[in-house]
């Protein structure tokens, strides 16, 4: 339950950030290609556990995908914009460093940190950075089917 919490978060960190931001993204790859990606990743969360952790060959994949995409954002007025990877790698580190944190405080520990505390494995990075690429793309859909409907519904009240 502590964890649906955590991605729950996430989720909504994105979301505020989608609206306070006023995100665009740029060269978004198609609904096809993105679909298909993100499921692979959320059943690789499950699956590895009992097959092969193939989540290297997912992070080597995202970037495939995309590398030509970014995300712009406005911060005070002026507008930039970002590789849309690197906000993926960002994000997910920072989520590293919060999960450090919460296990500092004591929120939970990982087997390793039972006796002592000490940072959580480096590789975590990776499980944060493909959990916000499934998040990131579910909202990213969610948003861009929501803006094709409004401007269908504008353009079908112009008329």
């Amino acid at each position: 339950m502590y964890s649906g919490f955590m991605y729950a978060s996430v989720a909504s960190y994105l979301c505020q950030t989608w609206r306070r931001l006023k995100v665009e993204l740029v060269k978004w790859p198609p609904f096809l290609v993105v679909v298909p990606l993100a499921t692979a990743i959320y059943l690789n969360f499950f699956t590895h556990h009992y097959w092969i952790d193939i989540r290297w060959w997912l992070s080597g994949l995202v970037i495939f995908v995309f590398w030509q995409s970014w995300v712009t954002y406005e911060v005070d007025g002026t507008r930039y914009r970002m590789p849309l990877v690197l906000s993926f790698v960002l994000i997910g580190f920072f989520i590293w460093i919060a999960e450090n944190i919460a296990t500092f405080f004591g929120a939970w520990e990982y087997p390793n940190q039972t006796d002592a505390w000490s940072f959580v494995h480096l590789g975590k990075v990776s499980s944060w950075l493909l959990l916000v690429i499934v998040s990131f793309l579910i909202v990213a859909t969610l948003k861009l089917k929501k803006a094709k409907g409004k401007i269908a519904l504008d353009s079908s009240q112009s008329l």
